[in-house]
Order: C-alpha cells, then sequence, then structure tokens
C-alpha cells in the first residue's frame, strides 16, 4: 500500500525480485477492503473473510480476461511427437509463432479441418475392445497421425503442371488459411495438447496464451493500476447478493465498477505521445 516493505535499495538491485512494486497481492487486497468497506457505518456491516477472498479470486479472474490480460508464454522445441502440453494455467490462446534463422516469429494459423477424436481400437471383424469395461482408445488416431505425417506444401510453388511456363491466375480463389507456409496446429482440448504439422518437428514454438491470474499466492497479484476496481468488483458483488440492499446501492457501486474498469483498462493501454505521433506520422505517408 505505497511502501517498499523496509527494503533498502541495496537488497533490491542484488536480489531477484524486480519490478514487483507494480503489483499489490491478494491478500493485501482483501486486508484492505475489510478495512475500508467493512464495518459500522460502513457500506456493508459484516462479512465472511471467506466471502471476500471468493469474491476477491472472482474480480481478479474477470479483470485478467479484459483489462490487465494476464499474458504468460511458453517457448519449446517441437518433439519428435509433434505435440505440446498446454500450460497449468491456460485459459485461452493469444498467439502461436515459430522462430525463423533470423529470430523473427512467424505466426502459426489454426487449421479447421481436422482433431484428434477418441479412437475405438477393434478387432479385425470390426468388435469393440474394452478395458476393464471401458472402451479401449487406439493412440494415437488415425486422423491425428495422418495430419502429423502430411508434408507442408509451399503455397506459392508450382505443383501443378511442370509444363506449363506461364503460372499467372494459378492461385486464384486460394484459401488464405492455406496461403502461408509457416506450418498449422490445432488444439485437442479434450487431452490438453497442442498438435503441429510434420514441418514444424525440431522447430522452436512461443505460445502466448491468457490465464486467469489465480496461480499460486506469490502468482496471484494485481497491477496497482487495477486496484480500485478490484475493491469495486467485490463490494458489487457482495451488495448485488444480499436482500437487505436498496437496489440505488446496488446500481450505484454497479456504475462505479464500471467507471473504475474502463479506468484502468485506459492506464493498462499504456499509450505514449511519443509513439502515438509517431503512428500519426505513418498515417501521413502518401501511398506509393
Amino acid at each position: 500500500m505505497g511502501l517498499l516493505d523496509n527494503q533498502t535499495q541495496q537488497s533490491y538491485y542484488t536480489g531477484s525480485d524486480f519490478g514487483n512494486y507494480q503489483f499489490v497481492t491478494i491478500d493485501s487486497i482483501i486486508n484492505a477492503f475489510l478495512l475500508v468497506y467493512v464495518g459500522e457505518d460502513k457500506i456493508i456491516p459484516k462479512v465472511n473473510r471467506t466471502d471476500v477472498q471468493f469474491h476477491a479470486m472472482r474480480a481478479i479472474q474477470e479483470l485478467s480476461y479484459d483489462v490487465f490480460r494476464s499474458v504468460k508464454s511458453q517457448e519449446i522445441e517441437v518433439p519428435a511427437t509433434l505435440t505440446m502440453v498446454l500450460p497449468q494455467d491456460y485459459v485461452n490462446y493469444v498467439k502461436i509463432t515459430r522462430l525463423d534463422s533470423d529470430g523473427i516469429e512467424r505466426v502459426l494459423y489454426p487449421t479447421r479441418n481436422t482433431s484428434n477424436p477418441f479412437a475405438i481400437t477393434q478387432d479385425a471383424d470390426g468388435v469393440y475392445q474394452f478395458t476393464d469395461e471401458a472402451l479401449t482408445e487406439q493412440t494415437p488416431s488415425d486422423t491425428s497421425q495422418k495430419f502429423n505425417d502430411q508434408v507442408q506444401i509451399d503455397p506459392y510453388i508450382n505443383d501443378t503442371n511442370d509444363l506449363e511456363i506461364d503460372n499467372r491466375g494459378r492461385r486464384y480463389g486460394l484459401d488464405p488459411e492455406r496461403a502461408q507456409s509457416n506450418g498449422t496446429f490445432f488444439i485437442d482440448y479434450l487431452r490438453g495438447r497442442i498438435h503441429f504439422g510434420s514441418s514444424l518437428a525440431g522447430q522452436t514454438i512461443t505460445l502466448r496464451y491468457v490465464s486467469d491470474g489465480l496461480g499460486t499466492d506469490s502468482e496471484t497479484v494485481v497491477h496497482k493500476f487495477c486496484e480500485e476496481a478490484c475493491y469495486k468488483h467485490i463490494a458489487y458483488a457482495i451488495l448485488s447478493t444480499r436482500s437487505n440492499i436498496p437496489p440505488f446501492i446496488i446500481q450505484r457501486y454497479k456504475k462505479e465498477r464500471f467507471a473504475e474498469t474502463r479506468k484502468a483498462k485506459i492506464r493498462l493501454s499504456n499509450i505514449k505521445i511519443e509513439e502515438f505521433t509517431q503512428v500519426l506520422k505513418g498515417l501521413s505517408k502518401p501511398i506509393k
């Protein structure tokens, strides 16, 4: 709450926990809320700490999705299995890229024409096989295996007739989803894995994904720009679930929650006047 936890400059710069002053822990949020909002002659006369903790975690989840977007990343080398396990705190992916030889991240695009279905093991007569009275799964499925075995074709190479020299118009109507040679992937949400095309074997892949902000106790933090919005989320959630609260009070905190959330989103947009001016200068260039 504005204090540096009695940390000296020497202990900070010789340590390894850098940049955390911009964040507030969830315990600090809960303690401050109970101190300011709860008590006699206050908006909430009495509330259990567990209720505040629940609504604080829900507030962090909602704010993580749309406001301060808790985006994390993982970099791996695609193994021979052509799969990657989804991170433990994965909610949705932002972008998946491949690293080229120049250090440039090339965006991968999902394919919508394949999947990894539950493949049932059958005998030669087509009879289903069971293990402990449950259907036996064939792994990998034929669908997934054929996707992994496919050969990546460069859509810009003439692959229709080697005798023809004039290629004009040949790619008319090409699906833009296929008009790239960076590689493809699909996500098997049921099994928690990302499947890559065969051309990506041994390539360096970076997954950027959205977390809900609820990791371990040390990871569950709120940016200070969102601190007030978090208080308003908690207050509105508690008041709206009680039957003896006048509707105008609930509406007031609903509006305050919206206003503080909007303010936090603007602050975290991190717009700098110099960068904005540079963008405007670029827009003024004539199209050649």
